[in-house]
């Protein structure tokens, strides 16, 4: 129960203190549950980053869910998901009961002008730390730059460019592991004299006389 608690406190702490959600809490998620409650080694959280930006609903929720269930099981992933989620709709009623008043005030609008820079760099370091934990080269770039054109450009969904990418992948796995068995040839047979161990035995005086009559 106690991890259950730290799990809900954690992302608690990062919903509540997050400015744009989703992408821009990378670095406090990373932070917490690899850098401090090392709940996930480094490699794997970026793994869990290309899962749950790949799944159907709030990158956040998802996220929480995943690290949840990850540390604790069932309780965890509810406990985390509490907590992510908790601060998110608290502020937004909050807002909604006063935004509509205040909008239009020119100090509110300085204050939206000066976080949405903010927002683009809580998103942009992210992204960079998780090219390189992608270990994206030169050769692999085009992967990341066809990306972005068929959904910028194309106006693709972005779903029909993820099932793609799982088809293209699978396709490239498979096409590996057929070379790999073709380079390597069959495995030799167990039943067989050469790979046999008690082949390899020397014969006793009695064996020879044996093999030698006609």
């Amino acid at each position: 129960m106690k991890i259950a608690f730290e799990l809900f406190f954690s992302f608690f702490k990062i919903g509540a203190f997050t400015l744009g959600g989703g992408y821009a809490m990378l670095s406090m998620v990373e932070k917490a549950v690899v850098d401090q409650k090392k709940w996930i080694p480094n490699d794997e959280f970026w793994d869990m980053i290309a899962v749950v930006q790949s799944l159907p609903g709030v990158f956040a929720v998802n996220t929480a869910l995943y690290v949840g269930h990850r540390v604790a099981g069932t309780k965890g992933a509810f406990a985390a998901m509490l907590g992510a989620i908790i601060p998110s709709i608290t502020i937004i009623l909050l807002l909604a009961t006063v935004f509509r008043e205040y909008r239009d005030q020119p100090v509110v609008e300085r204050i939206f002008k000066g976080i949405r820079p903010c927002v683009v760099a809580l998103i942009l370091a992210p992204s960079l730390r998780m090219i390189k934990s992608a270990k994206v080269t030169w050769k692999t770039a085009i992967i990341p730059i066809a990306t972005v054109f068929l959904i910028w450009w194309l106006k693709i969904s972005p779903a029909y460019v993820i099932l793609a990418a799982i088809a293209g992948s699978l396709i490239y796995a498979l096409i590996i592991r057929h070379k790999t068995r073709g380079a390597g040839g069959n495995p030799p047979n167990p039943l067989s004299r050469g790979s046999d161990p008690a082949s390899r035995v020397p014969k006793s005086r009695r064996q020879k006389e044996k093999e030698a009559k006609p």
